[in-house]
């Protein structure tokens, strides 16, 4: 996959690199040169230029792109102008633009973008649901995988390990449950669970971070 990230502030910075730690082909570009040359041995590609420049875009291979994400947000006109020169000129198949409040979204959506992200705002939920999951302790196995201990909300007291069909709904596994300093590892899935309990969850950082913002 080929990804393009316009604009490297704070987000569009973690993002081009993530993304590149992940093995995608990435573009990075800025009209900071010192920027740049910080992220130069991170990504694929790093390019500082005049990104509203139609020609120099064409001339990175703009086209070529599975995706852009435009990531500047805070200059609100620029944002937009680069993502209707990317939708309505250059033919981008997807465009992900970074908002900063609601009206900015609508004409963001109104010039072509396919999708537009909130990244402060999505990060203060996904946190927020997080610390409300009353998450009790967490230990990463590898890079993407780990043991959660929580304390299961009010919708699971009373059901079975089985009525809870953790593993369909958030591909999540129960490992165990700690009843105070007591560890019972093997439980059987007619397990009712009860006031007190904390609940040893098994499964990827992804899968356990959804389901400890769905769950209530």
């Amino acid at each position: 996959m080929k990804f393009c990230v316009i604009g490297l502030g704070r987000f569009g910075n973690q993002l081009a690199i993530t993304l590149a730690e992940k093995g995608m082909e990435v573009l990075a570009i800025d009209r900071d040169e010192s920027i740049i040359a910080t992220i130069r041995d991170k990504v694929t590609q790093a390019v500082c230029m005049n990104v509203e420049n139609e020609a120099s875009l064409q001339a990175v291979g703009i086209e070529d792109m599975d995706t852009v994400i435009v990531a500047m947000g805070e200059d609100f006109s620029q944002s937009i102008l680069i993502t209707a020169l990317l939708k309505k000129h250059l033919n981008v198949p997807k465009v992900i633009a970074r908002a900063v409040n609601k009206i900015h979204e609508n004409i963001l959506m109104l010039v072509g973008a396919d999708r537009v992200v909130f990244p402060e705002r999505d990060l203060g939920i996904r946190l927020a649901n997080t610390l409300s999951f009353a998450l009790v302790e967490f230990v990463q196995v590898s890079e993407k995988f780990a043991i959660a201990e929580i304390q299961p909300p009010k919708s699971f007291i009373g059901k079975t390990i089985a009525e809870l069909q953790l593993r369909k709904t958030w591909q999540v596994t129960c490992i165990g449950i700690k009843k105070d300093a007591e560890e019972i590892n093997l439980i059987s899935p007619e397990y009712v669970i009860v006031e007190g309990d904390k609940l040893l969850l098994a499964g990827t950082n992804e899968s356990l971070a959804d389901m400890a913002e769905q769950a209530e």
